[in-house]
């Protein structure tokens, strides 16, 4: 019996000393692909239409954000186009005959009054000569002459201007002005789109960091989605395993909390190399770089997985 006893122990080391305990597992985390939906601006959410875990379709309203500044915005940038569309259209068809006739009677008029200061002056000039009036009263008639004469060259440029058309310089000008303000209120327009929050792409609903009547700033995500087809195992790979792993290859992983193992595929695996995360530390591999690489999980059920789990990967056989 004892001799018995003492081979089975033998044989026992032996096989313990023969079999091939293989590589340690991949330590890593289940993940998700993430999107980020931020706030157009900084507006009070007046509604949020979903909830946390909610599945939803791409082009879904998860949630709105007050619109009423924005829409005022919008309503006077309109406004300004419309001003500056009919200034355009002024300068283009030039001066109303209307107008052309005022000038050509302010034209009149002021020549009319630039003769009249002439004659004036004339007469002061031969009142002086016989000295009966003062020279203060010859420089009063000049002045006034001067000033009637530059009145009647200002009222003939202005018929000049207004026969002559518009510039092609001011029509540029105006141009330029109604296309910018065409590109404001466009602008003003995707803004005020953007503040009825939809989802991008059909997911999950991660995380709703805000509620209603928050008012978050601009830029700050609003609703986080979990994207994808599947998730993925996030894992780490040792170097000394690093060349035996290829894209492609098949994989085993076990979730934690979940009793029934997960067939995978490797989809991407990084060609940098970088330090171990803490919850991947293992033993001597504690000191080792690391390659990051996404497992990507097969079957309905991974589906229905959260992000975040711990999990390990092992080939598959």
């Amino acid at each position: 019996m004892r001799t018995a006893a003492v081979l089975a122990l033998l044989f026992a080391a032996l096989c313990g000393c023969t079999r091939d305990n293989g590589p340690a597992p991949l330590l890593g985390t289940l993940e998700w692909d993430r999107i980020a939906v931020p706030a157009e601006v900084s507006e009070p959410i007046t509604q949020i239409l979903v909830n946390e875990g909610d599945s939803v379709t791409a082009g879904q309203l998860l949630l709105t954000l007050d619109p009423r500044r924005t829409q005022a915005q919008l309503d006077a940038a309109q406004a300004d186009v419309q001003r500056l569309t009919a200034a355009l259209d002024e300068l283009r068809h030039g001066a109303r005959i209307e107008t052309i006739d005022a000038s050509r009677a302010a034209l009149a008029r002021a020549q009319t009054t630039a003769a009249n200061a002439r004659i004036a002056r004339d007469r002061a000039a031969d009142i002086r000569k016989r000295g009966l009036n003062s020279q203060a009263d010859l420089d009063n008639a000049n002045t006034a002459l001067r000033q009637a004469e530059a009145d009647a060259k200002a009222a003939q440029a202005n018929l000049a201007q207004l026969l002559n058309g518009t510039r092609p310089e001011d029509l540029a000008q105006g141009e330029a002005a109604l296309a910018q303000a065409k590109a404001q209120a466009a602008q003003l327009a995707i803004t005020l789109d953007r503040l009825a929050v939809h989802a991008p792409r059909a997911g999950r609903v991660d995380a709703l960091p805000f509620r209603l009547g928050d008012r978050p700033s601009a830029g700050a995500s609003v609703v986080s989605l979990l994207v994808g087809d599947a998730p993925y195992a996030q894992v780490f790979v040792p170097e000394s395993q690093r060349a035996s792993i290829q894209q492609g290859a098949r994989f085993t992983v076990h979730v934690d909390g979940v009793a029934q193992p997960f067939a995978a595929t490797l989809k991407r695996i990084r060609s940098e190399a970088s330090f171990t995360p803490y919850y991947a530390l293992s033993g001597d591999d504690a000191s080792h770089l690391t390659y990051r690489a996404d497992l990507f999980l097969d079957g309905e059920a991974a589906r229905k997985l959260p992000a975040g789990v711990p999990c390990q990967a092992a080939l598959a056989k």
